[in-house]
């Protein structure tokens, strides 16, 4: 088991480089299945949900050579076989995978992935575009067997703009036959990155970024190269970090349009930043007002973010009030910032934050990703020692947190305990 620990109080001077996208990558690594020739990913961040893909890529057979940021893939040696809970279940990117097989050999059994408790994330806008698209599924317990005598082109309007559903039902639409269009699709910006990799493939892929995508199917997919964009969650849980704990804290390597929802509420609350091209420069806010935040699909706030802002709001002059329309279970990390210190109400899918309240050091669990994210800045900015267990969950998709963090000031450590 690891934990973190954190002595807080101490001002984040100073430069933090932003990693590859954990959203991009693990949909982009098993999108290489469906090539019959290597493709190369570069800008690959090191977490541990890569490992988890990589040991799904060598158990299925590919050739994998992972080094410096970059990865190539070779699928041509791949075994089509069952993925056995073992390893589907590490993470909820697995079901990649199946979309991968499913579009590539029209026949996949795995079971149904794992990930953060953080709400239901049920998969039948996955199921509802593979059934469109000709397959038969079977679901047997947590197990899925699904297969096609062939995938045929078909209209698919999703009931709720998924991510993973748009992705799953792009990564079978590019191997079936014929003319695939997907409306009411997710817009986020790495469905742009993995549909660029997939058409630098030679996919046929039109309108990704926006409400309706459409794919003509292609009989084969050749040598591809793409770099993941720049992750968004993590740079915005550093920006957040400079309004809590900045001294000219800059963030590099970002695309700011990715987060400009969060840069308005941000300046709303009063927050001053400069903000280029590809960096962002604050400071720490004081004297900040209470704000008023809703989760909403891509170009909206991003529920990624949303555990991370709460530790900022605990900081506002007023009541803020944050409402969850995307997970229903995302409040975990609430009951240990009240133990810290603040003072959050929930009511159903609404936190009422009243602010500021001073942070405490306390001993907390990280419950899932986000929620760590979230208890590692009250750390930064709470008194005396924070010791956040459970961290397993943002090494998934923090590259070098604790490197990145001290680099600028913080003192932070990774701990093994028993």
């Amino acid at each position: 088991m690891k934990r973190i620990k954190i002595e807080g109080g101490h001002k984040l001077t100073g430069e933090i480089n932003i990693s590859g996208a954990k959203n991009s990558a693990v949909a982009l690594i098993p999108a290489a299945l469906l090539s019959d020739e290597e493709v190369v990913i570069d800008n690959v961040p090191n977490i541990s949900d890569i490992d988890a893909l990589q040991e799904i890529l060598v158990y299925l057979g590919a050739n994998v050579i992972r080094s410096n940021g970059q990865i190539k893939i070779d699928a041509r040696p791949v075994v089509n076989k069952e993925i056995p809970e073992a390893i589907a279940k590490k993470l909820r990117a697995s079901y990649y995978f199946m979309s991968s097989l499913l579009g590539k050999y029209k026949y996949v059994e795995m079971y149904f992935p794992g990930g953060c408790s953080i709400g239901a994330r049920p998969i039948d806008q996955t199921l509802k575009g593979y059934r469109a698209l000709g397959a038969n599924v079977i679901e047997e317990g947590n197990k899925f067997t699904i297969s096609a005598d062939k995938l045929v082109g078909n209209n698919i309007y999703l009931d709720m703009p998924s991510v993973g559903a748009t992705v799953n039902t792009l990564l079978v639409a590019v191997r079936a036959e014929g003319r695939t269009v997907i409306e009411n699709a997710a817009k986020e910006p790495e469905i742009v990155n993995i549909a660029t990799f997939l058409n630098n493939m030679g996919a046929k892929i039109m309108g990704a970024g926006t409400s309706t995508i459409t794919i003509d199917g292609v009989e084969h997919l050749g040598k591809g190269f793409t770099e993941v964009i720049p992750d968004r969650i993590e740079a915005g849980t550093y920006v957040i970090a400079g309004a809590l704990m900045g001294d000219n804290l800059t963030i590099n390597n970002i695309i700011p349009e990715h987060i400009d929802a969060l840069i308005e509420k941000l300046k709303e609350a009063g927050c001053k930043m400069e903000v280029s091209s590809s960096a962002i420069t604050l400071s720490k806010l004081d004297n900040g007002w209470a704000i008023n935040v809703k989760t909403l699909g891509y170009p909206g706030f991003a529920t990624d973010l949303q555990q991370p802002l709460t530790t900022l709001l605990t900081q506002l002059s007023g009541e803020s009030i944050l409402e969850e329309t995307i997970y229903e279970n995302r409040f975990q990390n609430v009951k240990y910032l009240v133990d810290m210190g603040a003072d959050i109400t929930i009511d159903d899918r609404k936190i009422y934050v009243h602010g500021p309240s001073p942070l405490k050091g306390a001993m907390v669990t990280a419950t899932d990703l986000r929620a760590g994210a979230c208890l590692v800045l009250a750390g930064l900015a709470a008194s005396g020692e924070t010791i956040v267990d459970s961290v397993e969950h943002v090494l998934r998709g923090y590259e070098n947190i604790i490197g990145k963090l001290t680099s600028v000031g913080a003192k932070i450590e990774l701990e093994e305990y028993n």
